[in-house]
């Protein structure tokens, strides 16, 4: 049992040996994958841009009243209902329909984030698309919807429209990294499953390490 523990003994140092023998081969994998991840980056994946507007939340509608921290600490709580009512189907679906998009209330859904910023009454509005008129119309619709269906509470529009100038979507020079190195990875794996699973005889050193017999000799080629 131990001499045939040994025998199944991965050796490292053979197989450090087996991948710096096709270096070349692992090399040309990585370079392959990274151009092959390049060419869709860049002529089949549509950039994605952020689009990004803040909103000021009032949990009232007389913009004449007094301001008190209380008002100021329910503008915030109404910040999470505000931004559920901005993703709602009444707003989105709006957008849809005022801007003529090829797309339904799920994917546009998908590209819409409202967030608060720190401990304001400012809320931000992000939609990752390739057009960036899509916040601006979520803008400019959801503070009258917020205030036909809250009926307690406002929100306005306090800065411009600010576009990303690289796209979010694709990260090329991530996803080309990411890419070179999985087909390095890939390369060495089978190389190295190949090496496990190579069961049959090419030269004298396989006939000493799987027969563990002697080689008297070697006939030359003819």
């Amino acid at each position: 049992m131990e001499q045939n523990h040994d025998m199944d003994e991965i050796d490292l140092l053979e197989l450090a040996r087996l991948l710096w023998s096709h270096a070349l081969q692992i090399a040309a994998a990585g370079i392959a994958a990274a151009v092959i991840c390049l060419l869709v980056c860049t002529f089949v994946l549509t950039p994605r841009y952020q689009a990004s507007v803040n909103l000021i939340v009032n949990s009232r509608q007389d913009g004449n009243a007094s301001i008190t921290s209380d008002n100021i600490n329910s503008a915030r709580n109404l910040i999470d209902t505000y931004a559920v009512i901005i993703k709602s189907n009444i707003v989105l679906n709006d957008v849809i329909e005022q801007l003529g998009l090829d797309m339904t209330y799920r994917q546009l859904l998908a590209c819409v984030s409202v967030d608060g910023v720190g401990s304001t009454q400012i809320m931000s509005i992000t939609v990752t698309n390739e057009d960036g008129k899509i916040v601006q119309a979520i803008a400019e619709t959801a503070p009258d919807v917020i205030v036909d269906k809250v009926e307690a509470g406002s929100c306005k529009v306090v800065s411009d429209v600010e576009i990303t100038s690289n796209p979010v979507f694709p990260q090329t020079k991530k996803y080309v990294l990411t890419a070179a190195l999985g087909g390095i990875v890939a390369a060495c794996g089978i190389l190295v499953l190949d090496h496990l699973l190579h069961d049959y005889i090419v030269d004298s050193e396989d006939i000493q390490k799987k027969l563990e017999l002697p080689v008297l000799g070697l006939i030359p080629e003819v």
